[in-house]
């Protein structure tokens, strides 16, 4: 696999317990005490796979290392905290986070999570340059790229994702069973919240095009170009 992992975590007993089981599943990992330490070692090394933030750490907390990174890269990027509210979740996806993982967590759990998260990109960047058009909305799915009306969109990888789902199955009701199953590619655990998070996000992005994002109470959505 050869791929290489960022853990960046104040707790020495944390990165310790994540990063033997990537180790375990072939994964390369590096390893950060705190938010400076995070920075210098994504800068220093180019061919990082993906980043696992905590949020609580000294120096710059997970959020601000996020952000920054965001400047210069769309690496697939993993938000690990104690804080479960709404508020967390939807602060960590609107920096750009493309998963978030409440602590205490099972490894197992969490290595899936890696596996699918990495394993989606790569499948995306396989594809061919097909392009999907609904309404005001262009994908291009070999560049991994989506405008509105012409104007690119900065979307992360998993409401990318969610997007090209829904125009692929557009006019079909789609339950969230369903979406998290073809989006996150595994038993997600009954995180219904997340996928709400994410369409609520999507939809933030997507400008006057959001309302193409049809709430189908008690089930999921529908994506419907006008």
């Amino acid at each position: 696999m050869n791929e290489k992992i960022l853990i960046a975590d104040d707790e020495m007993r944390m990165r310790r317990l994540v990063g033997d089981f990537l180790r375990k599943d072939g994964y390369i990992v590096i390893e950060a005490a705190d938010g400076q330490a995070a920075l210098d070692a994504f800068y220093a090394n180019k061919n990082l796979s993906l980043l696992i933030l905590d949020v609580m750490m000294p120096e710059y907390n997970g959020y601000e290392v996020l952000s920054e990174v965001r400047q210069t890269s769309d690496i697939p990027v993993l938000i690990l905290t104690a804080k479960s509210a709404e508020e967390d979740e939807l602060m960590a996806f609107t920096d750009g986070a493309d998963e978030f993982v409440v602590k205490p967590f099972s490894p197992k759990v969490l290595v899936a999570r890696v596996n699918a998260l990495l394993r989606r990109g790569q499948a995306a960047k396989g594809e061919n340059s097909d392009k999907l058009v609904a309404g005001g909305i262009t994908i291009d799915i070999g560049a991994h790229e989506a405008y509105c009306d012409g104007t690119p969109l900065k979307l992360s990888v998993k409401e990318f994702e969610l997007l090209v789902y829904f125009i692929k199955n557009s006019g079909m009701a789609l339950s969230r069973d369903q979406i998290l199953s073809a989006v996150w590619e595994f038993d997600f655990l009954g995180e219904a919240r997340t996928i709400d998070t994410h369409v609520k996000m999507l939809r933030s992005k997507l400008g006057q095009y959001g309302s193409y994002i049809k709430t189908i109470w008690g089930m999921g959505y529908k994506f419907e170009a006008d």
